[in-house]
């Protein structure tokens, strides 16, 4: 079996990649080649930029496969793209979305694949859905064969989840926390939240793909352990050997004092994310997550403290959550006392 992945090098899809390789399948990358040194031993390197629609069709040449996968697509001019350079060469397009597209806020708690797809605080996640839109329409007028794939918080051995990061990732809330300096944690850290390492959602599109009860279909790809922000930021600091210090700032007021995380905030991560898993399941029979959290972060911090490209330091996020927090506390002391 033959698959092409656009990307194929990232968080997400460097474990898929791996694994379709151990596996047996005949893999191309087609990317730009950033991150070669992550690409697996037998997966086949084309070297193009994906928006040069010209180059990439004189790569591919008349090439077909069973089945492509597209990581690294936003917006619907971008599928539209893929449709005309793959559509009557692919047996299969899976195309990876977002969980954080459905409805903000929910009306109801368990987020199945049929709930509304409808994030007003979100533009990454309207576009998300547009790029659906668009794929679910060639599906239906053209038979494009289309497969949808909605990850939520999914996270590798190179990074932590957390709450709230810098613009250089997380890798400065760790330093903090070992440093015993207080982490701001959105809300009162109490909303329910799904993380899900890597290659467990490997596994699980590994099993979408080149499956014929997937066209046509949309599925999240998480695991079933939910953990408040508390308890994901406690358990980091287990696996740090340190005992994380948290103030708890309102997402509306964190927004407030960054615009780019409006949408990262409000139309994601403040918002309880429960899936119900069982259309996963009955597509990939016997799929379970096997990475329980509190393993996974451990293995990651080890990681990070072996490979100095993953310790990026972010001196500006780390002055502005001190300045933050100073300035929250004190003002917290100097609020007006209801009753004494």
């Amino acid at each position: 079996m033959k698959a092409l992945f656009i990307g194929g090098t990232g968080t997400i899809s460097t474990e898929i990649s791996k694994r379709c390789v151990a596996l047996g399948w005949e893999l191309t990358l087609l990317n730009r080649g950033n991150a070669k040194q992550r690409a697996p031993e037998g997966a086949r390197l084309i070297q193009a930029d994906v928006h040069d629609e010209d180059a990439v069709r004189r790569a591919l040449g008349n090439e077909r496969f069973d089945v492509a996968a597209e990581f690294v697509a936003y917006t619907p001019q971008e599928v539209e793209r893929d449709i005309r350079l793959l559509e009557g060469r692919v047996g299969q397009y899976l195309f990876i979305s977002s969980a954080s597209a459905y409805q903000k806020p929910l009306s109801m708690p368990l987020i199945t694949e049929s709930t509304p797809l409808c994030n007003p605080y979100w533009e990454y996640s309207r576009n998300k859905a547009a790029c659906e839109e668009t794929l679910m329409r060639a599906y239906r007028e053209r038979d494009f064969p289309v497969t949808i794939v909605r990850p939520s918080h999914t996270y590798c051995q190179r990074s932590v989840p957390v709450a709230l990061h810098g613009a250089k990732g997380s890798y400065q809330v760790l330093r903090r926390m070992r440093q015993g300096k207080k982490i701001i944690i959105p809300g009162d850290g109490l909303t329910l939240w799904t993380v899900t390492h890597s290659r467990d959602f490997a596994v699980a599109f590994e099993g979408l793909m080149g499956n014929p009860q997937a066209l046509g279909e949309c599925f999240h790809i998480t695991g079933d352990e939910r953990l408040t922000w508390n308890q994901i930021t406690y358990l980091t600091g287990q696996a740090l050997g340190v005992e994380p210090k948290l103030c708890h700032i309102a997402s509306e007021t964190l927004a407030l004092l960054n615009a780019e995380w409006r949408g990262a905030l409000l139309g994601d991560k403040s918002n309880n994310a429960v899936f119900d898993n069982q259309k996963l399941r009955r597509a990939v029979p016997g799929f379970c997550a096997q990475t329980r959290f509190d393993r996974g972060v451990r293995e990651a911090v080890a990681y990070i403290d072996a490979h100095p490209e993953c310790q990026t330091p972010d001196e500006a996020f780390d002055r502005w959550c001190d300045e933050t927090v100073e300035a929250y506390e004190r003002l917290a002391q100097h609020l007006p006392r209801l009753n004494g």
